[in-house]
């Protein structure tokens, strides 16, 4: 990943290969991200308290990046040119993640994830108002049919706890309000906003320790050697989840890899399978599938419309996929 890039392709043959690459990398993210959620339903099945949890999630994913990053970009990659807009952003997303690992402690990993996508359609749908962008009705209509989705899937009757449901409905909001917060940090290197999400909540949850760490000692100790595993590798899965995701960003453009986001929903059902045995029945795969078309219709109605103004669009109606 050359410093050089900045999120446009490479010349010649580089260039032709780029989105490709852009998309492979992008799959792998969602895969990645898959593997982090299960992880976390693991290790809470297992015992560990959700604040401790995060707590390894965020720390080992900030020293991971900065492993990584720092050596390439050095020390000013750590300076925003917003600071403030980036504490919230990474307030959010801290936010964000404790809601949605309480949503997997009550509902499957696929219906929790298909809830989320309801957040870059309320971004749009919320626009207007608080990114002054001009209120078009098409953006209403997808959120709208996305809800409808988001209905079917979370159903009476449908077997999905209510709190889990709620804590669903929830995370969807949080994310909202994390894609909002990226919009307006997007003057910043990528990799600033990815340490200054990690670092959010790795200061927040260490400030925590002295409270949450000695009552979760015994649960710790009891943990075998496959639960540390897979404790410590949420925060792995977590950072390089995100490094693959900003690659994949780098080498394609937004319009082109909008469309594969959605395949998350394929990563997410497919883990929540192998691990739990769990698989949606029919009616909830209309529900997710309403989702989808609806995500995707409208980044394509966006897509079209940039190419007619000459101009990349602000937003994309998928946006990137939601980040734990």
């Amino acid at each position: 990943m050359s410093p050089a890039d900045n999120g446009r392709p490479r010349p010649g043959a580089s260039a032709a290969r780029g989105p490709m690459i852009g998309v492979l990398l992008l799959v792998l993210s969602m895969w990645t991200l898959s593997c982090l959620d299960a992880s976390g339903k693991w290790v809470m099945d297992a015992g560990v308290p959700l604040l401790v949890l995060s707590w390894f999630r965020y720390a080992i994913h900030l020293v991971l990046v900065l492993a990584l990053v720092l050596p390439a970009r050095g020390t000013a990659v750590l300076r925003s040119k917003k600071p403030r807009e980036q504490l919230v952003r990474g307030g959010s997303m801290f936010l964000a993640t404790l809601m949605f690992f309480t949503t997997l402690s009550y509902i499957p990993q696929a219906e929790a994830t298909s809830i989320n996508f309801l957040a870059p359609l309320l971004v749009l749908s919320l626009a207007p108002w608080i990114l002054n962008e001009p209120a078009r009705l098409s953006r209403f209509v997808a959120a709208g049919i996305a809800f409808v989705g988001v209905l079917i899937v979370i159903r009476p009757g449908g077997g999905l706890h209510p709190i889990g449901t709620i804590f669903g409905l929830v995370t969807a909001c949080c994310f909202t309000a994390q894609f909002i917060a990226t919009r307006r940090v997007a003057g910043d290197d990528p990799f600033t906003s990815l340490i200054w999400s990690g670092a959010v909540g790795t200061v927040c949850l260490t400030v925590t320790l002295p409270f949450i760490l000695p009552p979760a000692l015994p649960v710790l100790q009891g943990l075998s050697t496959l639960d540390w595993i897979v404790l410590i590798s949420t925060g792995l899965t977590g950072g390089l989840g995100h490094l693959f995701q900003i690659a994949a960003y780098r080498r394609a453009p937004a319009s082109t890899l909008a469309p594969f986001i959605y395949l998350q929903i394929i990563s997410a059902a497919s883990v929540g399978w192998l691990v739990w045995g769990h698989f949606p029945d029919p009616l909830t795969w209309l529900g997710i599938a309403i989702i989808c078309a609806s995500g995707m219709g409208i980044g394509l109605v966006e897509w079209r419309r940039s190419r007619a103004q000459g101009a990349v669009p602000a937003g994309s109606a998928s946006g990137k996929t939601a980040a734990r």
